[in-house]
């Protein structure tokens, strides 16, 4: 990601943002970060703005030698701190203007961060930190103003030219073209020497999961609206990490991971949409996760378990915000699916899938079906069917992106 001290020129800046701040949030922010004795103090905070103009001033007790940098999917301004004391008064903490809210928080035991996100895109015009003459300290100055997507774009690719701290690549390169556009990363679960489930006739999940991904990614590019990413394209492994991580880089929106599985439950049939969650709900489904959070195994992959503990609050905020919108989206999905496929019981479900686990990026997993079962085999193995099923999850990606645009993302 680009970043630059606050004197630099801010003029082509631009961000924009669709994560809402809960002021109980913000409040655990500041119970966190209030504990050093030697660090900054950020003592006040006011935003005042008209519709298209936001105005935000911070009040520091010393020079707070700040850096900033913007960071798309949400789009934000991110201000680097030292160490820092926040005493807002949670009653400053509005939405006012272009902004619809801030965090803030302690990164490690270093730094702090604040996070400005907005309900439109918006010009960066000025940054500043001068004396505060009457109050004594430092005051960092914000001037805000409404742009376009395409001006983000510019701005997101200009910082990458003037830091040098990413990577220009043809792939970055046309992402950032197309940054107006909503991403969708889809990944089709397995590959390379992990083949996945098998049935009995002789099905291997990751063709099946290959052969869905590429009718997906089609459909969705037919409707122009979208920029939109496989994980894999071929018969190929990739660790877990690896795909998680791709969604990431590519300021994903939204990851769809496709798997079609086994059960020992012949009988049972249809299509499942699992959110990611610490407990699984229910046995069949934690027993799921295990088994794929075993594909790296299969290539040889040492796996060690994840610490769980939040070191950054800031990833926990983003987190929690994060897997509301997976789940809004698994709800949506489910809805156009249920037109057009048959559904398990209860076909909303959870647990504890490494491959969902982007704390910024709205994640699903879809079992299309059992291979396990004869039908559903007949179904997955069927172009048509295929064609048919990717058209549901084509509308479900329509109603969530349509809904995420409206809110500024």
């Amino acid at each position: 990601m680009g970043w630059f001290r606050s004197g630099d020129s801010a003029g082509r800046g631009v961000f924009a943002g669709t994560l809402a701040v809960l002021a109980s949030l913000v409040i655990l922010c500041t119970a966190v970060s209030a504990s050093a004795g030697d660090a900054l103090r950020a003592s006040a905070y006011k935003v005042s703005g008209t519709q298209n103009q936001t105005q935000v001033q911070i009040h520091f007790d010393r020079d707070p030698a700040a850096n900033w940098f913007l960071l798309s999917a949400p789009y934000r301004l991110v201000i680097d701190l030292p160490k820092t004391e926040f005493i807002f008064d949670p009653a400053s903490l509005k939405s006012d203007g272009i902004l619809s809210g801030v965090r803030y928080g302690e990164m490690d035991q270093g730094r702090s961060r604040i996070i400005l996100t907005a309900k439109r895109p918006f010009t960066l015009e000025k940054l500043d930190i001068k004396p505060a003459l009457q109050k004594g300290g430092f005051e960092l100055a914000l001037d805000l103003e409404e742009a376009t997507h395409q001006a983000f774009a510019a701005a997101l690719a200009d910082q990458a030219q003037t830091t040098g701290s990413t990577v220009a690549t043809p792939e970055a390169t046309a992402a950032s073209a197309q940054a107006d556009k909503f991403t969708v990363v889809i990944d089709p679960g397995h590959g390379g020497i992990d083949g996945g489930a098998k049935s009995p006739a002789g099905t291997v999940e990751k063709e099946i999961t290959l052969a869905f991904g590429l009718e997906l990614k089609k459909k969705l590019e037919d409707t122009g609206r979208y920029t939109v990413l496989l994980t894999r394209d071929s018969d190929v492994f990739l660790p877990l990490n690896d795909r998680v991580e791709f969604a990431r880089q590519h300021d994903a929106k939204l990851f769809i991971s496709i798997h079609a599985d086994t059960i020992r439950v012949k009988g049972l049939r249809g299509a499942t949409v699992y959110t990611v969650s610490d407990e699984a709900s229910d046995a069949e489904s934690a027993a799921l996760a295990d088994r794929e959070n075993l594909a790296d195994a299969m290539g040889g992959i040492k796996i060690e378990e994840e610490n769980q503990d939040v070191a950054d609050i800031l990833v926990d905020l983003i987190r929690r915000e994060t897997h509301g919108f997976s789940v809004s989206f698994a709800r949506t999905l489910l809805d156009q699916l249920a037109q057009s496929v048959k559904l398990i019981n209860n076909p909303h479900r959870h647990a504890r899938f490494r491959v969902l686990r982007a704390p910024d990026i709205p994640s699903v997993l879809v079992e299309l079906g059992y291979l396990s079962n004869a039908e559903d085999e007949e179904q997955l193995r069927s172009a048509d069917w295929r064609a048919k099923t990717a058209v549901s999850i084509v509308e479900a990606v329509e109603s969530f992106a349509a809904s995420a645009l409206r809110a500024g993302g």
